[in-house]
């Protein structure tokens, strides 16, 4: 079969390979992680899988470690692709592999460990960053082009790894750059995507005008967040018709003139409360539409999407999530809406905890162990919430811990772009001070997690200590 363009050059040779692999399977397992990014990128491999005539199942897995590789092991799969997942955890596939337990073929985007195995589709292999250029589900999308065949593409999927990007955090205030930027470029010209300048609020599709304004955490605005008075006073002075037939409306009901009437509103009393002028620049940004959706719903923002994502596979129906990702707009469209208003409360009273019982400071990090407070599976978005919140310092990155058994806790960390820059690299913490108390973890830069024994979260806490002030003095 002739080559097939990737839209990623320089990881071309690799998802062929991935690719030819994988046709010359009788059955394959796909194993993928819980998270938006984790869904969407088996929604890909998935789609492609089956497109491609390939016998496949798909499990997924809350972490990858000793005991969920040998479980996968013993399915007796022939081949298994790993999405989203599998880089970090090499060592331990590769006994497998020695075992002739199984073939791996991986596609993902965190920080490798050694030793190497033959099919691995992993941007860093690339010197493409996997924390800000492509996600999982891009690299799940880039071995979807290469498992295509003759008669057809698969650009439509990039609408799902768009998703999944944008879930994994991928997209600032300029939107979504390297690798992700061709994918963006596929989905445009397959005619599934759109992207645009628009105002950067969670919510376009679905919340009410003063909801949207109210809720708006990122950029506080005097009067207006955190205000619901405030924001519906803010919308009556405007010469914009914000209600409608009694109802108020959503963004997207909005006409252009009217969004540019609103937009330059807001700024206007930003810059009057003394909002500073990088916080105000961040009111604007790019947003990306998924166009086969339907209008008004949560499907068709992807933040909103991702969302809804998180939403179901955290609370043990990723087969909802991945259903949704495939196209059911029925019965699991309405469970993944059930398990999202369940999601948002829990996540609305996980930041109230934080924020009422503060956090613990050391020299050169934070900390909150919320115990069985908080959901092990959602305590990593908690901590990014309150990382975006008055409720912690911004200077220092902040780990946050909850039970995930009676032996052992999920640990999630948070960094920010700054202190990235400055040398943080949380996916090493969380390994290195992992592994030093028998635990296990990786990550990215940004934004990382760990297993460890319950017994130990001291002794964790004295490694990654050290190892961030390491980072960040040199």
């Amino acid at each position: 079969m002739a080559a097939v363009d990737t839209p990623v050059p320089d990881l071309g040779d690799r998802a062929r390979a991935c690719a030819e692999r994988l046709r010359a399977a009788d059955r394959v397992l796909l194993a993928s992680h819980i998270d938006a990014d984790g869904l969407t990128s088996a929604a890909v491999a998935s789609a492609a899988l089956a497109r491609a005539g390939i016998d496949h199942e798909v499990v997924f897995e809350k972490q990858l470690d000793a005991e969920s590789i040998a479980g996968i092991a013993a399915r007796e799969f022939e081949v298994v692709l790993f999405t989203d997942f599998g880089s970090g955890q090499l060592d331990v596939i590769a006994d497998h592999e020695t075992r002739g337990d199984f073939v791996p073929v991986i596609a993902d985007h965190h920080q490798p460990a050694d030793p190497d195995t033959t099919f691995h589709l992993n941007p860093l292999l690339e010197g493409i960053d996997g924390a800000s250029e492509l996600s999982g589900a891009g690299a799940s999308y880039v071995l979807a082009r290469a498992l295509e065949g003759p008669d057809g593409d698969n650009r439509d999927l990039a609408a799902l790894a768009v998703v999944g990007a944008v879930g994994d955090m991928q997209n600032g205030g300029g939107g979504l750059v390297g690798a992700n930027e061709a994918i963006v470029a596929d989905g445009v010209d397959a005619g599934v995507l759109e992207e645009r300048t628009d105002l950067d609020l969670y919510g376009r599709q679905t919340r009410p005008l003063p909801k949207l304004l109210e809720y708006a955490s990122d950029v506080r605005i005097p009067g207006i967040s955190n205000d619901e008075a405030g924001a519906i006073g803010f919308l009556r002075d405007l010469d914009v018709d914000a209600r409608r037939d009694g109802e108020w409306r959503r963004w997207v009901d909005l006409d252009d003139a009217e969004r540019q009437t609103l937009v330059s509103a807001l700024i206007r009393r930003a810059v009057a409360s003394g909002v500073p002028a990088d916080r105000i620049e961040t009111l604007v940004g790019t947003s990306y539409t998924l166009l086969d959706e339907e209008s008004g719903t949560e499907l068709r923002d992807v933040s909103e999407f991702s969302t809804l994502l998180n939403a179901t596979a955290r609370y043990e129906r990723a087969d909802v999530g991945l259903a949704v990702c495939l196209g059911d707009r029925d019965v699991a469209l309405a469970e993944a809406r059930r398990l999202l208003r369940n999601h948002r409360r829990n996540l609305s009273e996980g930041l109230q905890w934080v924020k009422s019982e503060g956090v613990t400071h050391e020299e050169h990090l934070q900390w909150f162990d919320a115990g069985s407070r908080i959901r092990e599976t959602i305590v990593g978005i908690v901590a990014g919430m309150a990382a975006g919140s008055s409720a912690v310092d911004r200077s220092k990155p902040v780990i946050a811990f909850a039970e995930k058994s009676d032996t052992e806790l999920k640990v999630s960390s948070r960094g920010t772009g700054r202190l990235v820059r400055r040398g943080l690299d949380l996916s090493a913490v969380m390994r290195e001070a992992s592994r030093s108390v028998g635990g296990d973890g990786g990550g990215h830069d940004v934004a990382a997690g760990a297993t460890v024994p319950i017994d130990e979260r001291d002794a964790f806490l004295a490694a990654a200590e050290e190892l961030i002030g390491d980072q960040l003095s040199s």
